[in-house]
């Protein structure tokens, strides 16, 4: 098989995210023990060739339904939630044998958004992943699926596989599915999809129509709409992402190898600090800064802060300190960043020169809407 030249590190962080489809038997929900040991089988020896190994893994609700002899996957967020419940410890017990036989310790980190959201949590979910790292663990990851609120769910495990990765600064996430590479559509209903091996720029794939929504197996949240989300958050942090087959989990030391298997997404260069890389994939931003020309050139071209001058339009409710989109007038995100004002008071402003702003607002505030340290551009 034809192969890749990549330089190779004697140690790398590895993410990998497996999806329920790839966990479970399409035609039952059961699940597929086979591929799991060799996915437990290629992650020991992943960790002991010296690399740092996090999988980040999907099926609780899934083998929660097949325990409980339900058809059809929950709607109801209280029922997803019990059934979760159900699953996380059956699926738990099942990694545990596994990497236990092979001598290998692993940790359950149950995550929710907020755990990302608030800085203090971030940096404590940073550390903790640190400790298990440094004591050879193989943390095992999953959404807290129990006790989730809506509004603060990452989604999607791929979305919170690529926010895990950006954390640690990983070297390589693998998005393991039912396909076995991104294709030009969907090659389960046109015999004409083209396999896509590389990615190089992911705005390269806005031209294709990808029919890429929801999960072959029905036991599933996601499809490939998710992972190409997932993909662009992790790229952006300087992650090589890649999206292969998950039913032959072999194919990550192979790839880590040099063959070229899967569809791989390039890292986009990037020296954000672990501050700025919270700013951009880790907060959900609350609102919308549309701004004119000349203040996205001075953001995009001379790096600097954005004044209350340039700003357009306000779209969305937020106080300051939180997070914002900034956008041209097109509507093209081109940044993100923590505002200074609340929404009530920069509509009084925007379009209004520094100087102007403590007669309209009746006290000094900060001179900059957002400041450049905590500012980062969307890539």
């Amino acid at each position: 098989m034809k192969t890749t030249e990549s330089p190779q590190k004697t140690e790398k962080t590895i993410v990998v995210k497996i999806g329920t489809s790839s966990l479970t038997q399409p035609e039952n929900g059961d699940l597929a023990l086979s591929t799991i040991a060799t996915l437990v089988e290629t992650l020991t020896k992943l960790r002991r060739q010296g690399n740092r190994i996090i999988l980040v893994s999907s099926g609780a609700v899934g083998v929660g339904c097949a325990r409980l002899g339900m058809s059809a996957r929950p709607r109801s967020i209280a029922l997803k939630q019990a059934v979760a419940a159900v699953g996380q410890g059956r699926l738990m017990r099942i990694y545990d044998d596994l990497f236990t036989s092979l001598q290998q310790p692993i940790a359950q980190v149950l995550l929710t958004r907020t755990d990302l959201v608030q800085r203090s949590r971030y940096l404590n979910a940073y550390n903790t992943f640190q400790e298990l790292l440094r004591l050879g663990v193989i943390p095992i990851v999953n959404e807290n699926d129990t006790v989730a609120v809506e509004e603060l769910k990452f989604g999607d495990n791929d979305t919170l596989s690529a926010l895990v990765a950006s954390l640690l600064e990983a070297d390589w996430l693998f998005l393991l599915t039912d396909v076995d590479h991104l294709y030009s559509c969907d090659p389960r209903s046109n015999p004409n999809a083209q396999p896509i091996s590389l990615v190089q720029h992911i705005d390269e794939l806005t031209d294709l129509q990808l029919q890429t929504d929801g999960s072959s197996s029905g036991w599933g949240t996601g499809g490939m709409t998710t992972k190409i989300a997932a993909a662009r958050i992790a790229s952006g942090a300087g992650v090589r992402t890649v999206i292969t087959k998950g039913s032959e989990p072999r194919n990550i030391e192979k790839i880590l190898n040099g063959e070229a298997l899967g569809t791989q997404f390039e890292p986009q260069a990037t020296a954000d600090s672990a501050r700025k890389r919270w700013i951009a994939y880790g907060l959900i931003p609350s609102g919308k800064l549309f701004l004119d020309d000349g203040a996205v050139a001075a953001i995009c071209q001379s790096g600097k802060s954005l004044l209350a001058a340039g700003i357009t339009a306000i779209e969305g409710e937020f106080n300051a300190s939180d997070a914002v989109v900034l956008c041209d007038l097109r509507g093209r995100e081109i940044a993100r960043g923590l505002v200074n004002y609340n929404s009530a008071d920069l509509h009084r402003i925007r379009g209004r020169k520094s100087e102007e702003i403590p007669s309209i607002l009746g006290y000094v505030g900060a001179e900059t809407v957002v400041h450049r340290d905590n500012l980062v551009l969307s890539h």
